[in-house]
């Protein structure tokens, strides 16, 4: 079946089978930061932005995204490296295989909440497996992140 989507930014159509997951499509269109962790939906390191929300590409169907806007985490470049920084600084990315679906879910808490509390922060980072770091150092991260983040917004006022 013929499906189009605007990934990254670019329209992109593809004939695919009727079961082809949306990790695999976007992963063959060159977007290699979206990872198979699981295969359960309980990892998160497939997370994807489907229409500025994320989702687990490993459980949606390529074309059920037909006609949607996706993004991975190459279409986020910006966001990524400003906020990466903090996390590497506080050592949270020691093997580095979370790091793409983490990234996508701290963007959306970015956006979605102002000022997070720890409690709200975990919330978000609940769905992403890391066996490496134990959250603590993504967890100061964003909070360095955000200090950071509004500091700035102050110092422009």
């Amino acid at each position: 079946m013929l499906i189009t989507m605007t990934l990254n930014g670019k329209k992109v159509a593809d004939d695919v089978a009727a079961d082809t997951l949306l990790i695999d499509f976007v992963r063959g269109h060159g977007c290699l930061s979206v990872k198979r962790g699981c295969e359960t939906a309980n990892c998160g390191l497939c997370t994807v932005f489907m229409d500025e929300k994320p989702v687990l590409s490993c459980s949606v169907l390529a074309a059920r995204a037909s006609g949607h806007t996706i993004t991975t985490l190459e279409g986020l470049q910006g966001e990524a490296a400003e906020f990466g920084a903090f996390i590497a600084d506080q050592g949270a990315e020691q093997c580095g295989f979370c790091n793409p679906g983490f990234m996508m879910n701290a963007i959306a808490l970015f956006r979605e909440k102002q000022d997070p509390t720890d409690e709200e922060i975990k919330e978000y980072l609940a769905g992403n497996l890391c066996r490496c770091s134990g959250y603590e150092g993504q967890l100061r991260g964003i909070r360095a992140y955000l200090d950071w983040k509004k500091q700035r917004e102050e110092d422009a006022q």
